[in-house]
């Protein structure tokens, strides 16, 4: 049987991070945490590659990370431009923090990913908005049949000239929709995707997440330029999957999978996307399986520092068995 193949496009950060328990942790992020989750998932039933560029510094370490997973391949991780991400976060409480960005990866181009267009799925997991440019996307849509999940995450999000990350209104989302599959985001950056009117400076200052009352018009909007799905994840709470039917709107809530304690979230985001990725690769149509097992694999970054946390498919199975059951 042929096996699987699935590419993580996205940038590998040398990130430096303070909990919202005032713990200091260092490690390597974002895309790892997509490519570890799904490795864990697939196992010996397909292959994947991770697609990014690292400094020359980070090379060894980040390939030595990969080292005990033999079904992920760093082909494609290249450190020939020395060009890498390098990120400070200091978490306020459980979900909100600040970020600081000092170094900058080289853009994944069309001729980074030219070797990879037989694979099933391209995984996006771009956290600035220079990192997976559009160019890419339609690159990939027009040599291959794969399916591309991407985070929202990306292009919500600028550096300032001081390296401050701030988030941005996706001012030329109409552009990228209808390259993308599957989108993923939460309700801030779900607020910079949907702009219908006029901002007073009020406005402005207050405009955190989107009006719930919002959400289904954003959505029906987002689908009908091309989307076959849109996840809006709302913390705890669990994540909002819209698809069309028969070109209606049909929304459905896949509530979390409880976790009793959150020692470090960060990855939530990009390990939940693995887990979709997965997901659609066995059951392409099946939107809210995949939202169950982005959720299993979000709930269990949340359980360590390290990729460690991140489960078998038999033991996530037997997660979503209890809680979907």
């Amino acid at each position: 049987m042929k096996k699987l193949k699935v590419a993580v496009l996205g940038p590998i950060p040398r990130d430096y991070i303070i909990t919202h328990n005032n713990e200091v942790i260092q490690k390597y992020g974002c895309a790892t945490h997509t490519a570890i989750a799904i490795s864990n998932l697939l196992g010996t039933d397909g292959d994947i590659y991770p697609v990014t560029h690292i400094r020359k510094q980070d090379e060894a370490a980040i390939k030595e990370l990969f080292g005990p997973y033999p079904n992920i391949h760093t082909d494609y991780i290249s450190s020939e431009a020395d060009q890498g991400d390098v990120i400070q976060l200091r978490f306020l409480d459980q979900n909100k923090r600040v970020e600081t960005q000092t170094a900058f990866m080289k853009p994944i181009m069309p001729e980074d990913v030219a070797p990879l267009l037989d694979c099933e799925v391209f995984v996006c997991v771009p956290v600035t908005d220079f990192e997976v440019p559009l160019e890419t996307l339609i690159y990939i849509k027009k040599h291959s049949n794969a399916s591309i999940v991407f985070d929202a995450h990306g292009p919500t999000t600028a550096l300032t000239v001081r390296g401050e990350r701030v988030t941005k209104f996706w001012v030329d989302r109409d552009l990228w929709l209808p390259y993308i599959d599957v989108l993923k985001m939460n309700l801030e950056e779900a607020n910079c995707s949907w702009f219908q009117k006029e901002y007073s400076l009020e406005d402005l200052k207050n405009n955190d997440e989107i009006d719930p009352e919002q959400l289904p018009l954003f959505a029906e909007y987002c689908l009908k330029q091309g989307l076959r799905s849109l996840y809006v994840t709302l913390d705890s709470r669990g994540v909002m999957v819209y698809t069309l039917k028969n070109d209606v709107l049909h929304q459905e809530l896949v509530p979390s999978v409880p976790v009793s304690h959150v020692v470090d979230t960060t990855g939530c985001g990009d390990s939940f996307a693995g887990g979709i990725a997965f997901s659609l690769l066995k059951a392409p149509n099946d939107f809210i399986k995949a939202a169950q097992f982005g959720n299993a694999m979000g709930a269990q970054r949340t359980q360590g520092k390290t990729f460690e946390v991140f489960k078998s498919l038999p033991e996530t199975l037997a997660i979503l068995a209890q809680v979907y059951s």
